[in-house]
């Protein structure tokens, strides 16, 4: 039968409203359970998508190799230090296994499809940690920390547990990231008005008890940030001046950015932390500039560091040092005062050579004051040599990557930039760390993320490894297909029906037959289906077409 010819009395709107049905994030014509378009009329679209696999399994075997991996490191200290293996080898890895099965059943349960690798990498690290912290705890039998750290372990991974549990939604997050942000710079400006420990007001103590709020500080400036920038990127879009080849952004743009940047010079200048700035505001850029894709912010944001790191570099003592250092590691020794820190660091990875010394078989204890905390890495480059460092090193790039790919998987703009934001604070961390053990940046005093010793640093990583393990299950989750309007192709009558296999149910029935009442309905029905105002002016300007 040949089709009926349009009716040239309808409306413009009403023969562009009658849609096809395709699945949100179908680019191409989606395969259909019923058949292809030559379906009989009354039937609805659904397309078939594949269950993704959660990879639970993997995660699991992963697990139980990151547990052997430290428990034979733990093993191979006592061997190489006492020329036996330590009794309680055992208990150490069926400790961390525990620790670990408890995370993964977690996991398994409210967030089924997470990426796999977050986990076990996590466990792998902090396992690690743990080994070269006993090791160190033997060369420095008067300071014992391990047992110490194995507690900080047991409530990072509780906080792990209790994040991937009761944060059912993550965009939760985003209605208190304004009181999240303000309550943590309280906390940061307090350790201002505190004495300084080893040099810097980083510390609030309590008793016995001590943590850096700062620490704490990072992820929620990143919920901040996420938050921030996703409702403003547009606006932060926009550009002024060009130069050469950077687009600079416009003047009244440029105020939240200076804004967190004098809150950052502030704490600076009144804590004596270098590392702080750089991971505030070096997150604060990254994260910008995804928003943006504006290269002129992040020439705005490396001018506007070294505007505030500079005069504190040259007029401050303790972070002069630091920078004297940077510039002449073996300043010290010329001067006799013997090695400083910092060149001890690097007598230890030259020692260390391509393959280590072995475990519990260099001589990094010689660097002396936290050398289980800022300089652990050393510990590591000795021992383990270039390539277990190499290692290391891939381990983190794995997590950041696999932290990129989430938020590239996302769909709304704060999970999408809370994702890159929490990878790139693990990055940061890692390259201000590594840059100033090695010689490449000056020296910051932070700590290796997992690997360090202190509580404070391993549980925000740990709640940090949570968020994205919760994001990735929101990312690769199954959604129930969505219809999809779109434009009919040429030539095809306004009523096409869509159509679903043979299992479908009342509902899609229901639906079915009333597309066919309607495509053989009066056009006063379809007047009343279509009516609002905006296509109240089409039908009026259609109308006046004749006319004309």
């Amino acid at each position: 039968m040949p089709p009926t010819p349009p009716d040239p009395g309808r409306s413009r709107s009403a023969r562009r409203r009658r849609p096809l049905l395709r699945s949100r994030g179908s680019e191409a014509s989606p395969t259909l359970s019923g058949g292809g378009f030559g379906a009989p009329e009354g039937t609805t679209a659904r397309a078939e998508q594949p269950e993704p696999r959660s990879g639970r399994w993997v995660e699991l075997l992963l697990l139980a190799l990151a547990v052997a991996i430290a428990a034979y490191g733990y093993a191979d200290v006592g061997s190489n230090m006492d020329g036996r293996v330590p009794s309680d080898t055992l208990r150490y890895g069926l400790g961390l296994g525990g620790l670990a099965l408890l995370a993964h059943l977690a996991v398994r349960r409210w967030a089924r499809y997470a990426d796999p690798l977050l986990l076990p990498i996590a466990v792998l690290l902090n396992g690690l940690g743990l080994v070269v912290i006993y090791r160190l705890d033997r060369s420095t039998p008067n300071d014992s920390t391990a047992p110490t750290q194995l507690i900080w372990s047991m409530v990072g991974v509780g906080l792990f547990i209790a994040v991937v549990v009761l944060l059912r939604d993550y965009r939760v997050l985003q209605r208190y990231a304004y009181v999240l942000a303000l309550s943590t710079l309280l906390l940061m400006i307090i350790p201002a008005f505190l004495p300084a420990v080893y040099g810097a007001k980083i510390w609030i103590k309590i008793g016995p008890l001590s943590f850096q709020p700062g620490e704490i500080a990072k992820i929620a400036l990143a919920i901040f940030f996420a938050s921030y920038l996703a409702q403003h990127r547009d606006a932060l879009a926009l550009t002024g001046r060009r130069i050469w080849r950077l687009e600079l952004p416009r003047g009244r743009n440029l105020g939240p950015i200076l804004l967190i940047w004098l809150i950052g010079a502030v704490i600076l200048f009144l804590e004596q932390d270098l590392g702080t700035l750089l991971i505030f505001f070096g997150l604060f850029v990254v994260m910008l500039y995804v928003a943006t894709a504006r290269t002129g912010w992040i020439a705005v944001g490396l001018l506007l560091v070294g505007v505030a790191v500079v005069p504190v570099a040259l007029w401050e003592p303790h972070v002069h040092v630091r920078f004297l250092d940077w510039l002449d590691p073996m300043r010290t020794i010329r001067l006799g005062q013997g090695p400083s820190q910092l060149a001890q660091s690097m007598f230890a990875f030259a020692a260390g050579g391509l393959l280590g010394t072995g475990l519990g078989l260099g001589h990094s204890y010689l660097i002396g004051f936290a050398v289980k905390s800022d300089w652990i890495l050393a510990t590591f480059g000795e021992e383990i040599g270039l390539v277990g460092l190499a290692a290391l090193f891939l381990l983190y790039a794995i997590v950041v990557v696999r932290g990129y790919r989430i938020g590239r998987e996302l769909r709304d703009p704060f999970g999408r930039l809370l994702a890159i934001g929490l990878a790139s604070l693990l990055a940061l961390q890692v390259f201000v760390v590594a840059g100033g053990v090695t010689d490449l940046i000056p020296l910051t005093g932070m700590t290796m993320p997992f690997l360090a010793q202190g509580g404070s640093s391993l549980v925000t990583n740990w709640i940090l490894i949570a968020l994205l393990v919760k994001l990735g299950d929101a990312a690769r989750r199954p959604r129930p297909p969505v219809p999809q309007l779109i434009t009919p192709p040429p030539g095809t009558d306004a009523g096409v029906a869509s159509r679903t296999g043979p299992g479908r149910d009342d509902n899609d029935r229901d639906d079915a037959g009333r597309d066919a009442d309607r495509d053989d309905g009066s056009e006063g029905e379809r007047a009343d289906e279509d009516r609002g105002d905006d296509e109240a002016r089409d039908d009026d300007e259609t109308l006046a077409v004749p006319h004309a």
